[in-house]
């Protein structure tokens, strides 16, 4: 069983930044792969960043430019570095696990079989 706790989020105005953490229970070297979702009331959740085991990175085009992912094996966190930040990212920021994915980096939410619990993050225009 893996947990994942996100830290992070909060409200800030447009064009600002921030970084949002995911602790994980696990290596996180040993997943398949992980990732950032993101999900507004009403809305489907959608793959931001995914972060494969050899390091390949996958962004969603709203994203891409603005955001990185990334992780460090030894804290067994992931991270994701968001910057230049628009009302439309607004949205409640998961992380995920995969444990085990044929898929490379994949944004889709069904490759991911471990979830954390959220962190709002509230973009001011």
């Amino acid at each position: 069983q893996v947990q994942l706790v996100e830290s992070g989020g909060g409200s800030v105005q447009a064009g600002g930044s921030l970084t949002l953490s995911c602790a994980a229970s696990v290596d996180t070297g040993s997943v398949d792969a992980m990732a950032w979702f993101r999900q507004v009331q009403g809305k489907e959740r959608e793959g931001v960043a995914a972060l494969e085991k050899d390091g390949t990175t996958n962004y969603a085009e709203s994203v891409k430019g603005r955001f990185t992912i990334s992780r460090d094996n030894g804290k067994n966190t992931l991270y994701l570095q968001m910057n230049s930040l628009k009302p439309d990212d607004t949205a409640m920021y998961y992380c995920a696990a995969a444990s085990y994915t044929d898929l490379i980096a994949t944004l889709e939410v069904w490759a991911y079989n471990y979830w954390g619990q959220g962190t709002q993050v509230t973009v001011s225009s």
